[in-house]
């Protein structure tokens, strides 16, 4: 690892007058971790702890997690009026030893669509934790939500009451839907092919009363990425995921490329992005010029990605929708399965239609699915045709995540069905 130059000592991070009542517990094992050439959480937390008695006893209690090698957090149950979840309890098993931090919860706050903040809002929130809680913040957590780290039973209310008068509000804990998350996508990014924070916003909006009152029979989530780059990484952490695609012909300005090619040469373009396309989609013509195999291009963005002035999405965009992505649960990681491979979202309706069919879906999961069962673990049980069945999408040979591995195949009514998708492939 190189070591940053001129690197500012950690001591100059911490406040010079020490405002917290309580003394500084022995903390050897956490000193350690400050002497690397790198910024260290110890630092941080140090810094909250001049300032606050309950900083003083968390860091107390860490050293000894580390002394005795084990976790003394336990939950319980906590929430604000009118919400169900939320807030993640945490009370301390050692709190007769460190009484200041023997509650310390967190609340879950939904972020803006692609955590777009003005420092007006920033400050508005810095304000209100400094007044109501510890001060610690984490800027995300796996959710996507704002982590509002160590507060004591009797200040979550209060805290609560202040964000939300001026705009904010709790996201999802517990068996229902999750805070969902949105690349920067149509706000910056020249690759996006969707409109992704409204999307974000239409989903949380519709599914609000599901984030605040947990019934469901885990947590869903959803994620929005504006295209297979898949910033979210939403093919892997959501239970729906919304991909931006295009489905005609790449962009390519010729001169840019060219231009290009001039720059790096042609052995160099034909090693870092003809050779690593997937499909061998690609073909470096003498004059300098690319050919584009359309029909075989996967959408997987790398020549994109490393020449983006040259290449570009093309212009009948909209999105692939996968259900399924999760983590270890019950079963293996499991990435999203897709199930309409494409769908404009250009009109109201469409983004209408693409709420209906996640109604659909956690409608079907909610009376289906068992007590703590991801919905891509449910369609792992009962069958992809099942769950295509159970919210009326018709199957696709688009949805086939590998091909057979077995040599018999029934061959009766395979016309019927390919009439049926070439009609509706004219449908569009």
């Amino acid at each position: 690892m190189s070591t940053p130059k001129n690197p500012e000592k950690h001591a100059s991070y911490l406040p010079k007058e020490k405002k917290s009542k309580k003394p500084f517990h022995d903390t050897p094992n956490l000193d350690e971790l400050e002497k690397g050439p790198w910024p260290s959480f110890v630092t941080g937390l140090k810094r909250l702890a001049m300032e606050s008695d309950m900083m003083v006893d968390l860091l107390g209690q860490l050293e000894h997690s580390y002394n005795t090698r084990l976790g003394y957090w336990k939950g319980g149950t906590l929430s604000v009026f009118g919400y169900g979840g939320g807030i993640i309890p945490r009370f301390s098993e050692v709190g007769d030893m460190f009484p200041e931090s023997k509650e310390f919860h967190t609340l879950r706050v939904q972020p803006a669509p692609a955590n777009h903040y003005s420092t007006d809002m920033l400050r508005q929130l810095s304000n209100s934790w400094n007044k109501y809680g510890s001060g610690l913040i984490a800027f995300h957590g796996q959710t996507g939500n704002i982590m509002f780290i160590g507060a004591k039973s009797d200040q979550v209310q209060h805290f609560f009451d202040e964000i939300n008068e001026y705009g904010w509000d709790l996201g999802g804990a517990g068996p229902c839907v999750r805070t969902a998350m949105a690349c920067v996508g149509s706000g910056r990014c020249e690759m996006s092919n969707l409109d992704e924070q409204r999307i974000h916003r239409e989903l949380v909006n519709n599914f609000m009363d599901d984030m605040h009152r947990p019934a469901l029979p885990y947590k869903f989530k959803f994620k929005v990425s504006g295209c297979a780059n898949d910033c979210m990484n939403s093919i892997q952490r959501s239970d729906f995921s919304v991909i931006g695609t295009w489905r005609d012909d790449m962009k390519v300005d010729q001169e840019e490329w060219k231009k290009y090619v001039a720059e790096k040469g042609r052995q160099h373009v034909h090693d870092n992005i003809i050779s690593r396309c997937p499909t061998s989609a690609l073909t470096l013509n003498d004059d300098d010029t690319l050919e584009v195999n359309n029909k075989d291009c996967v959408r997987c963005m790398h020549c994109l990605n490393v020449v983006p002035k040259a290449l570009s999405p093309g212009d009948d965009k909209g999105a692939t929708i996968l259900i399924g992505g999760k983590r270890t649960l019950k079963i293996g990681d499991l990435f999203g399965t897709v199930v309409i491979p494409f769908k404009k979202l250009d009109t109201d309706e469409d983004h209408e239609e693409l709420v209906e069919l996640a109604e659909e879906i956690i409608d079907f999961w909610a009376e289906n699915g068992l007590e703590h069962e991801r919905c891509g673990e449910m369609i792992d049980r009962i069958g992809l045709a099942n769950f295509l069945e159970g919210i009326g999408v018709d199957v696709d040979p688009n949805m086939v995540a590998h091909p057979r591995t077995s040599n018999y195949v029934r061959m009766d009514k395979w016309d019927e069905e390919a009439a049926k998708w070439e009609e509706r492939k004219k449908a569009g």
